[in-house]
């Protein structure tokens, strides 16, 4: 009997301790991934190298690019379709998130998500300290 509650209480210390470094651990990815992107944010530059000109509309002004023009996109159409078009777009869309300041939004997401792993990780390590104590006292009692 004695045995099985100092297994019990080494058991808690020990899921006790993982719990700590794993809100640790969130803490500091969360706290490195919000400070590394806003860096990025604060020294990134604007990418217009590709620009052919403005094009202004009701007042705003919007920039131009080759992949832009009316004639890419015609060009394109007529090469592969809607479906060229489309995948097109999402891998400018998806190359345009590792550059410039959307790199900064990203890096930011991206540390939220592996924090809230870890978070949640260690939430539930202390849900199973509590279902173990609980099944140990079941036990005794029988």
């Amino acid at each position: 009997m004695k045995k099985s509650a100092d297994d019990a209480c080494k058991m808690k210390w020990k899921t006790t301790n993982l719990q700590k470094r794993l809100y640790l651990i969130s803490a500091i990815i969360l706290l490195v991934g919000l400070s590394s992107s806003i860096w990025i944010y604060l020294t990134a530059g604007d990418d217009s190298k590709s620009v052919l000109g403005y094009e202004i509309v009701g007042g705003d002004a919007y920039l131009v690019t080759p992949e832009n023009s009316k004639k890419y996109v015609h060009d394109l159409k007529l090469i592969g379709g809607n479906a060229a078009v489309f995948a097109d777009e999402f891998s400018r869309w998806f190359i345009g998130l590792w550059h410039g300041k959307s790199l900064a939004f990203t890096v930011a997401c991206i540390a939220i998500l592996i924090s809230l792993g870890f978070f949640f990780a260690a939430r539930i390590s202390l849900f199973a300290l509590k279902s173990d104590a609980h099944d140990e006292n079941n036990r005794a009692g029988s």
